[in-house]
């Protein structure tokens, strides 16, 4: 017995900012859906790094049709000129949109994919692909089908190693106690890991900018805490970004602030600095990059995430094989050739996988890119789902539209006289660059948005971390 796909709902996994922005378009075109959320509740990944703030304010962080179907309810709108942390975009945002009635019936938690692929067809199979419904494979056994795949399940749950190539370092999973994933809550919940403690941070991108200048404050607090930054670059101007002469003031006034953490000795940095081993010992674990040898007591590892592909092994796809992302996305996210401030408009043409009807975006997208934004994604799911509905005008009218100066997040806390201001950002990018091919809209304007949560190899120093 066969089962017509125009019957199935189209799966969206992740119920993250990007996710639930691909639901409220379904809902606004009475497509069928259902949302699989491995969490407890909406945004479950956001609200692990919800004590950091964000570099973009509200009006950013807002997917349009989410907005009107809140609205519509009766929604408080937060002031769109205030910079919300991850806590407050989950709580007085994403939250209240999985909450609406036209999203909470098809929502479900404690869903957790661990296969997706044909019914009845491996990979082998050629015969009929197109026609056969998905299968969703769930951690509790449960099996989910659906007509298509939206894939917005994001890369939280895969960080990168510590080892710089690539791979573990010598004793990195033996070591696995003594290290932290990016971005702990260094003066709040975890405070107690690191007080008086040796702490080595390693990554050059934001999130390691934001672990640092809280430990440098623990240190002020509690005596015995020291900080040691460790980078492959070297320098770690990159990170310390324009200063006073920086075109994106918060961005200035954070890489100021790192500096002179630097030239005060509240961090130690260590250039040149590419982790091979790490050795747990006596006195604390030793990280060594084959000449130099640093003992630290914990570990941060600030080097980024990488998507997870293995979930869908199953399918036919063709991925990029340096960024991990589609082959026709790969050039316009290049990290060596742009920033995320530079990255052009995209959708459905360059989202698009042999297997018809699976799409992955959002962070996911762009595989081991640095260079994505919230507002990209949100524009991704508008493209897509437009495609779903079969409205290819719509979806090949691909734009962000959006004010000169380019901005993105870097997931630092700001000075509390900074969060009511407008135009903080990371990249420090063109207001504009001329119009790729096919891209609508005259000039690509530089995306003004934040991303959820750091995304990309920190290591590299890239700006949207």
């Amino acid at each position: 017995m066969t089962t017509r796909l125009d019957r199935l709902p189209v799966a969206v996994i992740g119920a993250g900012p990007v996710g639930l922005a691909a639901a409220a378009h379904l809902a606004g075109r009475g497509i069928p859906f259902t949302v699989l959320e491995a969490g407890d509740s909406a945004a479950a990944a956001v609200r692990e790094w919800g004590h950091v703030r964000l570099f973009s304010p509200w009006r950013y962080n807002i997917d349009a049709a989410a907005a009107r179907l809140l609205t519509d309810a009766g929604w408080v709108r937060p002031d769109d000129s205030r910079l919300p942390t991850g806590a407050q975009l989950a709580d007085d945002y994403l939250q209240p949109l999985a909450d609406l009635p036209a999203l909470k019936q098809h929502v479900r938690y404690g869903a957790r994919v661990v296969a997706v692929t044909r019914l009845g067809l491996d990979r082998l199979r050629s015969t009929g692909r197109a026609e056969t419904p998905y299968l969703i494979r769930l951690a509790d056994g449960g099996d989910v089908l659906a007509r298509a795949v939206i894939d917005a399940s994001g890369t939280w749950g895969t960080p990168n190693v510590l080892g710089a190539s690539g791979i573990p370092a010598h004793g990195e999973a033996g070591a696995a106690a003594y290290v932290e994933s990016a971005l702990p809550d260094v003066l709040g919940r975890d405070r107690e890991r690191f007080a008086g403690r040796r702490v080595l941070v390693v990554g050059a991108g934001h999130s390691a900018a934001n672990t640092l200048l809280a430990l440098a404050e623990l240190a002020g607090q509690a005596p015995g805490t020291t900080v040691t930054w460790a980078i492959r670059a070297a320098s770690p101007t990159r990170t310390y970004g324009g200063g006073s002469a920086d075109a994106l003031p918060a961005r200035g006034a954070l890489g100021s602030r790192l500096r002179e953490h630097v030239e005060s000795g509240a961090i130690t940095v260590l250039t040149g600095f590419s982790v091979q081993a790490v050795t747990p010992g006596p006195d604390g674990v030793e990280v060594s990059d084959g000449t130099r040898t640093v003992t630290a007591d914990r570990i941060v590892s600030a080097t980024g995430f990488r998507p997870d592909h293995g979930i869908v092994s199953e399918l036919r796809l063709d991925l990029d094989p340096i960024m991990g992302s589609t082959r026709a996305l790969a050039p316009l996210i290049d990290p060596n050739e742009h920033s995320c401030g530079t990255v052009p408009p995209h959708g459905i043409d360059e989202l698009t996988h042999p297997e018809a009807g699976y799409h992955a975006i959002g962070v996911k997208s762009y595989g081991r890119a640095p260079t994505f934004l919230l507002a990209t994604g949100y524009e991704q799911a508008r493209s897509v789902v437009a495609a779903l509905a079969g409205d290819w005008e719509a979806a090949r009218d691909v734009r962000l539209d959006l004010p000169e100066t380019g901005v993105c997040s870097s997931n630092v806390p700001l000075d509390s006289d900074t969060i009511d201001g407008a135009g903080p950002g990371c990249c420090g990018t063109p207001a504009a660059a001329p119009e790729p091919a096919g891209i609508s809209g005259g000039l690509v304007r530089t995306p003004l948005a934040v991303i959820t949560g750091p995304s990309g190899t920190d290591q590299g120093g890239g700006c949207c971390n």
